[in-house]
């Protein structure tokens, strides 16, 4: 089944730019960074995988800019990184309010303060969901660290999803931190949490399936794979038990560009169009409580 060209898709995973080269999303955990290619020369910390970042031009008005890209490609809503404090944050919520949802990255080592973040983020910019890169973190926090049960707990009371990286990370940086099993344990202690793995899993992709089918509100996005490297696995599953799980979720401009995830998004072989349709746009607009999208025209 060819991918259908009337949806109005909604992008768990872009970035509004801060400048051309957006350094300033990796600083967290550059000191984590040991060889001496991650630090001395790439732009990005995992440039290894990503040969073709995107190359931005200087303007005044990055938001204005990323909502230009959106509408070249039929992306009616994103989810965006809020920090406190952020300018850009502030002009997209203020100048395009039906455009973009909020994510609060949180880092589980800061304990309390975290919570009292995510809380007053909820309540203030209304962020629909809290994100942890776990090996990124500085120290690292495995997915199931007592450091994260705050962090779930607050989610869980908040009725917002956690968005978590799982699988061998992009930075090369130690990997245990997000071995896929590690979930199990988490969804068993917070089976009403909405849990969504990020940047693909692998090569732990056919365990996610497994724990997919164990745990109802355990989700999985394709954040961070051009459409050609999704997971057979992961496609399988959408096209049979899957359908309401699986979230699309791009990367740009971190690491891949929209004109190729869009040239390549057609040849992902889905069964039919209500898979389209819900990978593209109605999961992630359950799983985060947004409008039904609205007909052209209206």
């Amino acid at each position: 089944m060819s991918m259908p060209t009337d949806v109005k898709i909604v992008d768990l995973m872009m970035g509004i730019p801060v400048s051309e080269t957006n350094e300033e999303w990796y600083a967290a955990f550059l000191p984590l960074l040991k060889d001496k290619e991650s630090i001395a020369q790439f732009k990005m910390p995992a440039q290894y995988m990503f040969r073709d970042v995107p190359q931005l031009e200087k303007t005044d008005d990055y938001v204005a800019f990323l909502v230009g890209e959106m509408d070249k490609h039929n992306i009616d809503i994103a989810l965006v990184g809020y920090l406190e404090g952020s300018v850009a944050a502030a002009a997209a919520k203020r100048d395009f309010p039906q455009r973009f949802i909020f994510d609060l990255p949180v880092d589980p080592n800061r304990g309390m303060d975290a919570v009292r973040a995510i809380k007053r983020a909820h309540a203030e910019a209304g962020i629909c969901s809290a994100s942890v890169f776990p090996c990124g973190c500085n120290p690292q926090v495995p997915i199931n660290d007592r450091r994260m049960w705050l962090v779930y707990g607050a989610c869980c009371e908040l009725d917002i999803p956690v968005l978590i990286n799982v699988g061998v990370p992009g930075p090369r940086v130690p990997m245990a931190p997000q071995r896929v099993e590690l979930i199990d344990e988490v969804c068993y202690h917070f089976p009403e949490l909405k849990f969504v793995m990020r940047h693909g899993g692998e090569p732990w992709d056919d365990l996610a399936v497994k724990l997919m089918l164990r745990w109802p509100n355990l989700h999985y996005s394709t954040s961070a794979f051009a459409p050609k490297h999704y997971p057979q696995s992961i496609i399988d599953y959408a096209n049979t038990r899957g359908a309401d799980r699986i979230l699309y979720a791009g990367y740009y401009p971190m690491g891949l560009s929209l004109e190729r995830i869009f040239r390549e998004m057609p040849q992902v072989p889905f069964k039919d169009e209500s898979v389209w349709r819900k990978f593209l746009s109605d999961n992630a607009r359950r799983l985060f409580k947004l409008p039904a999208a609205q007909p052209s025209g209206t």
